[in-house]
């Protein structure tokens, strides 16, 4: 049997779901959290360098996707200092981590997509 089939649902975290894949796309799923995960996987960076990088971004989806994703253990969030301005970083957990081989191979995939079918351009469609 395979893992994915043993029980009829998976549950993580208090939340219950049909399977393991619908697990996965939960935590890393959506038009951004894998984008915000590429830009980590070789080093921290704070909110203003992440903005930077990912331009077609809204501060408030940026804010709310580390969020979510600190809370599902993928970024850890350091804070330095206790008065303003104090300096945050964020970074790959130790879970985090564990999805660099399919976030590289989810990359390699969508550059193979663009040279066979597609076009990468600069600031204009």
């Amino acid at each position: 049997m395979k893992t994915e089939c043993i029980g009829d649902y998976v549950k993580l975290m208090g939340k219950v779901y049909p399977c393991t894949i619908s697990l996965a796309m939960d935590l890393i799923g959506g038009k951004w959290k894998a984008v915000i995960l590429y830009h980590l996987k070789d080093a921290e960076k704070r909110y203003s360098e992440l903005r930077k990088e990912i331009p077609n971004i809204t501060e408030m989806t940026l804010s709310l996707q580390l969020k979510q994703l600190e809370k599902d253990g993928l970024v850890f969030r350091k804070v330095y200092g206790k008065k303003p301005p104090i300096k945050v970083v964020y970074s790959l957990t130790g879970f985090g981590k564990t999805f660099i081989p399919v976030l590289e191979t989810i990359t390699s995939w969508g550059n193979q997509i663009v040279l066979e079918k597609g076009d990468f351009v600069n600031n204009s469609f």
